[in-house]
C-alpha cells in the first residue's frame, strides 16, 4: 500500500516544478513572421503582443493586405510559442501529455 506521505511530498513536488514550469513560460518570448518577414510580431508567454514590425515594403500595400499580414504573424508566433510552452512543461511532467495551459489547484 502507497505511503500517503510520500503521496503529498510527490505531489507538492510536482506542484512546485509546475509552479517554475509556469513561470519559466511566462518569461518565454517568440517571433511570428509573415509575408517574407514583411511583418514579425513578438508575443511572450501570457499571448500579450510585445511588438509588431511592419517592414517599408509592407506599408506600401493596402491596409487589409496589413492586416492579414498582421494576423498571420501573430497566428505563427502563437503556434511557436505552444510549441515552446509545451516543451517546458514536458521537462517537467516527463512526457504526461500535459495541455500547456493545465493548472494545478493549488
Amino acid at each position: 500500500m502507497p505511503d500517503f506521505t510520500d503521496m503529498l511530498s510527490k505531489a507538492k513536488e510536482m506542484q512546485t516544478k509546475m509552479k517554475e514550469a509556469q513561470d519559466a513560460i511566462k518569461k518565454i518570448q517568440v517571433e511570428g513572421e509573415a509575408g517574407g518577414n514583411l511583418v514579425k510580431v513578438t508575443l511572450n508567454g501570457e499571448y500579450e503582443i510585445k511588438s509588431i514590425v511592419v517592414s517599408e515594403e509592407a506599408k506600401k500595400e493596402g491596409m487589409e493586405i496589413i492586416n492579414d499580414l498582421i494576423i498571420a504573424a501573430y497566428n505563427n508566433a502563437k503556434e511557436k510559442l505552444k510549441k515552446k510552452s509545451s516543451e517546458e512543461l514536458s521537462k517537467v511532467t516527463g512526457g504526461l501529455g500535459l495541455p500547456s495551459d493545465f493548472k494545478l489547484p493549488f
